[in-house]
């Protein structure tokens, strides 16, 4: 199946401790069905130093389930994504506005 959301979408998060939080997804993990996305989910994860970086606390975004997050539309709003063929191509555009992603 065609993947809905893709790296550098804009969505908002629907259900957990971030709802209501927008943000820019930064990677997908397809088969665990992730995402991780800027500013949210994020945690703290204990690092040792290096030659390179310092240590110590470092905040991290961590992966969030993809059925969580919905993309924003032009206007602002959340919206499903849905699949048409456009001269031969499979395009994804969103159901509120019918644009094309």
């Amino acid at each position: 199946m065609a993947a809905k959301l893709k790296k550098g979408d804009k969505v908002v998060v629907l259900a957990g401790k971030d709802k209501g939080k927008q943000g820019e997804i930064t990677a997908v993990f397809p088969k665990e069905n992730k995402a991780v996305v800027d500013g949210i989910n994020i945690a703290i994860r204990h690092t040792r130093q290096s030659q390179t970086s310092q240590g110590g606390r470092v905040a991290k975004a961590m992966p969030i389930d993809l059925s969580n997050l919905a993309l924003l539309d032009k206007n602002g709003k959340a919206t499903r994504v849905g699949f048409r063929v456009e001269d031969g191509n499979k395009v994804r555009f969103a159901k509120t506005t019918g644009d094309v992603i």
